[in-house]
């Protein structure tokens, strides 16, 4: 049976039935603009702003008495990020912390986690994981005294933008002492069954940790659920926390008490931390796992931000991500056919995340012209093409117009005009 073609009233009947709709008006948005870039960095929201604005009052306002006596105040505000995070995860909030970056998270939660011992001293990851993720397990294999050529094991990808969780599974032996993966790859969108690799690397006595940064706040986590025993993230994509805004960890109460291979002053127990002992006594929680001093001015926001989830209910973005992600697809076979795109992500909703990739040979060329249309898409190396409609602040009618506009422009060859080489910043 032949489906009916799209129009313009396709998109503005979904974007009527929409039980999240209204929260578009919760964000800083551009009517003139589209905004396609969300997995990159999400859009300000109001409650993001006046969030940051209170303890910025608290600072004027308290001073230093910001810490204790301010209306959000500081010493405890990891912690309550931590709390509300939770949700979104699967995880209680003991098992959750607002901190640090992605980056000096993972290497908290590396030195924490990888000890090498015995013939066990390899890691798992992939080929096609952020590149950061990859400097990270090579520089905690190298301060090991490891060589990363023999002992970082990459699993392959058939086609260059997914990958098999069948072949991950190969690669888990007896010589692995722990995995890490990324739950959906950022280049083509793939969502990985976290729960399936995980039961399968415990079966081997391999420790599992996920980089949760291309889905949170797009789709719900079972992680306590799933096992996982570390995971860690950003929140500047669909958490909407603002540029550099603070990471968050994870780690499974089963590892709670667990001493942290980084210690510093907030890894202290509240109580004790200002006893100013030289012998730490850490935190039982995943607080233990934090370093150095919040970062209060890149947190604050994230306490406006993770209002909004809790409000509009995980599932209910997942529902809207997927179906606005089926929408741009259909799209895509109805009016970019034969125009010289390849769909990298996967098609299945179970196995999708809340981007689509294109990979097109003048992809770089094409997001140019894209900006000049004032669609903001992502452009990623050598060829592909992100977009990624994020449910809070998108409308289906948005995602219509977006795929019309690129239609134009590979219509009318207005992206030959452009460079096919990327920006600085792509």
């Amino acid at each position: 049976m032949t489906k009916p073609k799209i129009t313009l009233e396709t998109a503005e009947k979904l974007d009527q039935n929409d039980m999240l709709h209204n929260f578009k008006k919760e964000f800083y948005t551009d009517d003139n603009r589209f905004y396609m870039d969300g997995n990159s960095l999400g859009l300000l929201s109001k409650r993001a702003e006046q969030a940051l604005l209170t303890s910025v009052d608290d600072w004027k306002t308290h001073a230093i008495g910001g810490w204790t006596d301010g209306q959000e105040p500081w010493f405890y505000m990891s912690e309550k990020l931590g709390a509300k995070t939770a949700p979104l995860l699967g995880a209680k909030p003991d098992e959750v912390i607002s901190t640090g970056s992605i980056t000096s998270n993972l290497h908290q939660l590396l030195t924490t986690f990888y000890r090498p011992q015995g013939q066990r001293t390899k890691i798992l990851a992939d080929e096609l994981n952020f590149p950061s993720d990859i400097y990270a397990l090579k520089s905690q294999l190298e301060l090991h005294g490891m060589d990363p050529d023999e002992h970082l094991i990459q699993v392959k990808s058939d086609n260059g933008a997914t990958l098999s969780e069948e072949d991950i599974i190969k690669e888990m032996r007896s010589d692995i002492a722990l995995l890490l993966l990324p739950s959906v790859l950022y280049r083509s969108g793939q969502l990985l069954d976290i729960e399936k690799i995980t039961k399968a690397a415990h079966e081997q006595g391999i420790i599992v940790g996920f980089d949760l940064a291309h889905s949170i706040g797009a789709l719900p986590h079972n992680l306590d659920d799933w096992g996982v025993d570390f995971a860690v993230w950003c929140t500047y994509k669909y958490l909407n926390s603002g540029p550099g805004g603070v990471g968050g960890l994870y780690v499974n109460e089963k590892h709670l008490g667990k001493k942290p291979g980084l210690a510093g002053w907030f890894s202290s127990k509240k109580d004790k931390q200002f006893d100013m002992s030289h012998d730490l006594t850490h935190a039982e929680t995943a607080g233990a796992y934090q370093m150095g001093t919040p970062h209060i001015l890149s947190s604050a926001p994230l306490l406006g931000s993770l209002d909004l989830f809790q409000e509009a209910d995980i599932k209910n973005v997942r529902c809207k991500s997927l179906k606005m992600t089926r929408l741009m697809l259909d799209l895509i076979y109805q009016e970019l056919d034969g125009l010289g795109f390849q769909i990298i992500t996967p098609l299945e909703d179970e196995r999708r995340g809340g981007h689509i990739s294109l990979v097109h040979s003048e992809a770089a060329s094409i997001c140019k012209a894209l900006k000049k249309e004032n669609v903001v898409p992502d452009f990623r190396a050598p060829d592909v093409i992100r977009l990624a409609p994020v449910a809070l602040y998108t409308t289906y009618k948005e995602v219509y117009e977006v795929m019309m506009i690129l239609k134009e422009i590979m219509v009318n060859e207005t992206y030959k005009k452009f460079k096919n080489e990327r920006d600085i910043i792509a």
